[in-house]
């Protein structure tokens, strides 16, 4: 079953009553993230203390040992972009600025690898910010068949 809505006019209608609830959600997931990251750099010492645990009977623990430092490091430089764009584009939704669609979308791509808040969150933001432009190509598609 189809609805009787066209797509085109359901993502429009998305992205013009939903950018103050868009704007929230992303300030309060950017909160979130940047939360993590100074939880992150908080038990920096936990993580490498444990992880150096299970290399007790590796061959060579030290280049596992810098593997590993350098992707906890990589977590937590993610987890502060994320926060920052998210809190940008939240910031931009809200007060209606043309930088909101940019920033909407990097938050949204930046936020897909986490689980499942951020994916929930990017996929959502994605579909009601992409432009209706791209929408005709595949509509016309979709009524041919």
């Amino acid at each position: 079953m189809t609805s009787e809505v066209p797509l085109l006019s359901r993502s429009q209608a998305l992205a013009t009553t939903q950018p103050r609830l868009l704007g929230v959600c992303w300030i309060v997931y950017g909160v979130l993230r940047l939360g993590m990251m100074l939880w992150l750099l908080a038990f920096t010492t936990t993580a490498t203390l444990m992880f150096g645990a299970l290399l007790t009977r590796v061959p060579n623990p030290f280049s596992l040992m810098t593997d590993f430092h350098f992707l906890y490091l990589s977590v937590i430089i993610w987890s502060a972009v994320s926060g920052v764009v998210g809190i940008l584009a939240g910031a931009a939704l809200l007060s209606g600025q043309r930088a909101a669609r940019p920033l909407a979308i990097a938050a949204a791509l930046l936020s897909l690898s986490e689980l499942p808040f951020g994916i929930a969150l990017g996929v959502y933001t994605l579909v009601v910010v992409i432009p209706a432009a791209l929408a005709p190509p595949y509509s016309a598609a979709a009524t041919r068949s």
